[in-house]
């Protein structure tokens, strides 16, 4: 749980992997009708991103440590956010979720440490969908506003607004001040003497009293400090079942006890009392959804939710991050994103869902637009960056998701995730610049980035609770590369260091040709087992491909290795010549990242190779010319 395009006028053609020819379904064949460049999300943690205050002390107060506001997002920081080749930013910890800090004297309740995670509360226990975190204003009472305006500012600079709905589950204690009107609470309106009603928002245990989980290994909420409400006691009864499906009344430390889990008309014993999606509609589009739901009796819950995220479209929100996705019926799905669809055909719909054999039901019945590709691409590059494992592990991924792709956004940093350049990932930033290359180039799926990663950002601050190598989302405090680059909001990187610089000028560089390269929106075939199997000095710490259109044909390669440089006579398959209808001759390829390296493609009797040189941990992106 912690864990769309504009009309254009060219007509992508059919995506060919490897050596299989794939058949496109007719929703495919549409999106790539429509697709115009790459995508690229800028996923920022709002409290963290214009803290510049230091002290990061464990379990720190948001007096003592500081916290970023909405406001920190100025129009100068949201200009050099763009110019790094953003189009979408995903302000990460908006919707007002439990904090520690006592907001009472604005009539917000306090939260109760025993069920909170951290000091400034995990963004996944959400209190009131119809508001932001009182943290992130200058004027607590005008918190709304102060979000509607950076909005506004966002969108000036020329990028989109994606914020978090988290389905599944809401805080234990969800309490909203700012309803609109006929809008109720979760919770509000069940009947709390059944285990299950098809239009209760929770699971029940009658007659059972909610109890704080036991504390292991040392673990104490606020770190033992002495607070009123830290009494290891939260009135609840009956007590509800946990967010990640526990039905204890006493859920685990390591359950998310924060939270309660959301009833969806599914009973305890899986029968699901709604109406399911004929099989046909698998590839029919968002408006035959949005019909199909007409006239139908859906849960409760299911008709919050859609209200929920139709507030925040209204306010110009225009896209959403679903967290833990799969732990939501696909039929949903199907209601929420269609009607937010025909609110907004062309919201950003991201889905956190990490089963495989799930991916194509979410994608094409529960009309997501994009998923994690995490436990496919993601695994296999961390090992790969590890030194561990072998680049072969690649094209096979890529393969197997030739026909959804597009919806594979690729990443690797998120909040859940440990930064690059932790000790316990790959100990230094530039090991992640290969990876991020094939990442950001492989597919014309979107590319994701968490704020820091740039820098390369280790996340080695330990704030309270969670540990370090990821940077914290539960308690207050500051990413010290960002600090350097925010430089007293001027947001110029004037402290920043020299290899952050030279990091984030490669970012840039790569990112601002993603979106701006037609070929990456059109066709991709593997060369990696073709030179792996006949080309002298190549490798499996190499990875290379094609990528092209009627525009622009590119060959892109990576090393890897962090020790060596390969030389070899990188060889393009003679199909695959004639589909790129080269003729015999020489071509000149030269670099589009750094535009210092160029060499000669030799095409003779229809086989083809070109010379290549490439350094340890470098990467070319060649323009055939």
């Amino acid at each position: 749980m912690n864990k769309r395009f504009s009309i254009i006028l060219i007509v992508i053609t059919v995506f060919i992997g490897c050596k299989k020819e794939v058949k496109e379904t007719s929703q495919t064949e549409e999106i790539k009708s429509e697709m115009k460049k790459k995508e690229v999300v800028y996923q920022v943690f709002t409290r963290l991103f214009g803290n510049t205050n230091t002290t990061n002390k464990s379990w720190g107060t948001l007096e003592e440590n500081g916290v970023g506001k909405f406001n920190d997002f100025t129009d100068k920081a949201l200009s050099e956010i763009k110019d790094l080749g953003v189009t979408h930013i995903w302000y990460t910890g908006v919707p007002h979720h439990d904090v520690i800090t006592d907001y009472t004297k604005f009539d917000i309740s306090n939260d109760d440490p025993d069920i909170v995670k951290g000091r400034a509360g995990s963004p996944y226990a959400v209190k009131d969908y119809y508001n932001v975190n009182p943290d992130l204003a200058e004027s607590v009472e005008n918190r709304l506003q102060e979000f509607e305006a950076l909005i506004e500012r966002t969108h000036k600079a020329g990028l989109k607004v994606i914020i978090d709905i988290v389905p599944n589950h809401v805080a234990r204690n969800y309490k909203s001040l700012t309803n609109p009107e006929g809008v109720t609470d979760f919770g509000a309106e069940d009947d709390r003497t059944k285990t299950y009603d098809v239009n209760n928002n929770f699971y029940y245990n009658p007659g059972e009293t909610f109890k704080v989980p036991e504390w292991k290994n040392g673990y104490q909420p606020l770190g033992g400090e002495n607070h009123p409400m830290a009494d290891s006691k939260f009135k609840e009864i009956p007590a509800k079942w946990t967010g990640n499906g526990s039905r204890a009344s006493r859920p685990d430390m390591n359950d998310w006890y924060e939270t309660v889990k959301v009833n969806y008309g599914v009973s305890p014993d899986g029968k699901k009392d709604f109406d399911e999606l004929p099989e046909s509609f698998d590839n029919e589009d968002y408006k035959r959804h949005f019909d199909f739901w007409k006239g139908k009796t859906v849960p409760s819950s299911w008709i919050k939710f859609k209200d929920i995220a139709l507030y925040w479209t209204a306010k110009g929100v225009d896209g959403f991050r679903y967290d833990m996705a799969e732990m939501v019926p696909v039929e949903f799905w199907s209601y929420m994103n269609s009607h937010i669809k025909m609110r907004n055909p062309d919201a950003f719909l991201l889905a956190e869902v990490y089963n495989p054999r799930l991916y194509r039901d979410y994608i094409k019945k529960g009309k997501m637009d994009y998923l994690y590709d995490k436990v496919q691409l993601y695994d296999t590059l961390k090992h790969v960056m590890q030194g561990h494992g072998k680049t072969d592990n690649i094209p096979p991924i890529l393969e197997d998701l030739s026909d959804i792709e597009h919806h594979m956004l690729h990443f690797l940093e998120n909040h859940d995730e440990q930064r690059i350049a932790s000790l316990d990932f790959a100990g230094s930033a530039d090991k992640g610049k290969p990876a991020m290359v094939v990442s950001a180039t492989s597919t014309t799926a979107p590319t994701m980035i968490y704020f820091g990663q740039e820098f390369g950002e280790p996340g080695a601050e330990d704030l309270g609770f969670g540990d370090p190598t990821r940077t914290s989302i539960f308690d207050y405090g500051s990413v010290p590369s960002l600090v350097r680059w925010v430089n007293y909001k001027k947001f110029d990187g004037g402290q920043s260091t020299k290899e952050e610089l030279k990091l984030r000028d490669f970012y840039k560089r790569l990112l601002n040709f993603t979106i701006n390269s037609s070929a990456l929106m059109g066709e991709y075939a593997d060369i990696h087992v073709y030179n792996k199997q006949n080309t002298e000095w190549y490798n499996d710490k190499v990875l290379s491909f094609v990528r092209w259109d009627n525009e622009e044909q590119l060959i892109v390669i990576s090393n890897f290795n962090a020790e060596n440089t390969y030389g070899f006579d990188l060889q393009v398959p003679e199909d695959l010549i004639s589909k790129l209808g080269l003729k015999d001759g020489d071509y000149k390829v030269k670099d589009q990242l750094y535009e210092q390296f160029s060499s000669t493609l030799k095409v003779e009797n229809g086989e083809a190779q070109v010379r290549i040189d490439i350094k340890p941990l470098e990467s070319f992106i060649l323009k055939i010319e």
